[in-house]
Parts: structure tokens; sequence; C-alpha cells
């Protein structure tokens, strides 16, 4: 890029994603039922849109060219991820207990130093990150002041310490689904 090329606006920020569905109800049933996401509209059984905090919509889902289709094959260019940014850490514990209640594996959870990271599939295989950011004066740097992240475990049992976790939510590690 020319040195004399300006920065994007600071202020810009990545609205929405949309994403192509095999199945309308079956993606509704993980970001609504799941993850707690509110539909704000629904095109029939083609699309809806649905939000967070009563947002025009944060995650779009069609099936508009994908009804009935498979996930793309490994070694494909497409999405990696969606990212989710929680408010809070505890938030973020909430995301992990629904999570753990629904039964829905876990690919990984990381502490990247300037934020922790849970990272799991939706029903179409598509890459989904919950996340929460630590305040900026936290984010580790190098002496130079440049920032300086990495990847850790993360530690469930200590996100989950968060909140209050009720009985019937095993620990990580701990039944039938090893995480």
């Amino acid at each position: 890029m020319p040195a004399n090329t300006p920065s994007i606006d600071p202020g810009v920020r990545i609205g929405h994603v949309h994403l192509k569905v095999a199945d309308l109800e079956r993606a509704l049933r993980f970001y609504c039922g799941v993850l707690g996401f509110q539909i704000t509209q629904r095109y029939g059984a083609q699309a809806a849109f649905v939000s967070a905090g009563g947002y025009h919509h944060h995650i779009g889902l069609n099936t508009w060219e994908s009804r009935g289709g498979s996930p793309p094959p490994p070694g494909s260019t497409g999405l990696y991820h969606t990212a989710i940014l929680y408010p809070t850490k505890k938030a973020l514990a909430v995301a992990l207990r629904r999570v753990l209640e629904a039964g829905v594996p876990l690919d990984g959870a990381s502490d990247h130093g300037v934020s922790e990271a849970l990272y799991l599939r939706d029903p179409d295989d598509n890459g989904v990150e919950l996340y929460w950011d630590r305040p900026q004066v936290q984010w580790p740097r190098t002496a130079g002041g440049e920032l300086a992240m990495f990847t850790r475990q993360l530690d469930l049992n200590a996100l989950l310490q968060e909140i209050e976790t009720p009985p019937t939510t095993p620990a990580v590690g701990e039944g039938p689904k090893d995480l």
C-alpha cells in the first residue's frame, strides 16, 4: 500500500454477516435457541434476520442459494468464522453455559491476551467465535509498545465461575461431553 494512502476511518465497524444455510429452521434453533439472538424480520421459509439488543440485524440467514446444501469441502476458500463480541466476561460465561447446556461441542477456547474466545461450529459447519475484549489498557504489549497477542488455553471452569453455575451444567472435562 502506498505510504500516502489514507487509512480507513477509525469509526468503521463490521455491521453484520449474512450466511447461506441449508435449513433455516435448524439455523434459527442454533442462533436464537442456543446463542439467544432474537428474530427481527423473517422472509417466509427462505431468510431471517437476527440481532441482539434491538439492532436491525447482526446476522442474516438465507437459503436462497443453499437450501439442502452441504458445507464447502476442506481446503476451499470462504468464511473462516463469524466473531460475536460480548460486552463482558460474565456475558461470555453465560454464552458458554448456554452452549454447554445445548450439547454443542467446542472446537477450542483461547486466551489471546487482548480477548478470551470460544470456538464452535453452527449446524452448517460455519465457524463461530464467541469472545469478549479486555480493556485496551490490559492488552499485552512489547517494550516498544506494539501489540503482543498470544494464544493460550482458556480455563473454561474459571470462566464459568464468573456466573453462578446451576448444578445441571457439568464442569468442563466432566460427564459425557469432554470438551
